[in-house]
């Protein structure tokens, strides 16, 4: 039996979505270096939204299929602070493991800790609108398995973040590793707490609440 035809399109529109962001999001880490308030603030809303909601408009969609609403608001902020929790717990041991000790103060002390909890609100926006409410749902849809669709996301997910820890970041292959190790567990996470809700915005307060372990991993 054929697949329905919305769902031809929607895995067609996931497809060009994805392969867009590795490849214009990838060039744009090797290329182009701005100041993180504008990368965050400006060029990434620009560059992830735009074809998103281009795709949801085509699709004949509301701001409502990405999971924006005021459902089950509660048991998102619950959902998000209890899962969040977890990951500040492994920053605390990621911490430990790398400095052979608790050392907070290379991350929290400079300041770090604060500019990177600002910058993460328009960066879970943005990240968490394309990954979890656009092309996890979509999947979803399309493969009828929440599971297949998580671990798809995932994969894309984490794929998309390579580039920063060699462009960017620098980092060498170890901790390059433990990095996207990092990234794919709350991928995983964002996805299920996600599915469980319907609501984006519990995935956009874990995506802040993660800032924590990669704030001192880093």
């Amino acid at each position: 039996m054929a697949a329905p035809k919305y769902k031809l399109e929607s895995l067609k529109h996931t497809t060009i979505l994805s392969a867009y962001l590795v490849v214009v999001w990838g060039l744009y880490r090797l290329i182009f270096r701005f100041p993180d308030e504008i990368e965050e603030f400006v060029i990434k809303p620009l560059l992830w939204l735009i074809p998103v909601f281009y795709f949801v408009s085509k699709e004949r969609q509301g701001l409502s299929s990405l999971g924006v609403t005021l459902k089950k608001l509660f048991p998102a902020i619950y959902s998000a602070l209890a899962l969040g929790g977890l990951f500040v717990l492994e920053a605390v041991i990621v911490n430990y493991i790398k400095h052979k000790g608790f050392d907070f103060s290379a991350n929290i002390g400079s300041g770090a800790f604060l500019s990177s909890f600002w910058l993460s609100f328009p960066t879970a926006v943005t990240e968490e609108l394309t990954f979890r409410g656009y092309i996890f749902t979509r999947l979803w849809k399309d493969f009828n398995s929440e599971w297949l669709a998580n671990i798809i996301t995932t994969c894309v997910w984490t794929l998309i973040h390579i580039p920063i820890t060699f462009f960017v970041w620098k980092l060498d292959a170890t901790a390059a590793i433990t990095y996207l190790v990092l990234t794919s567990i709350f991928a995983v996470g964002s996805a299920f707490i996600f599915a469980r809700t319907k609501n984006i915005f519990s995935s956009i307060l874990l995506h802040i609440l993660w800032e924590w372990p990669i704030i001192l991993f880093r």
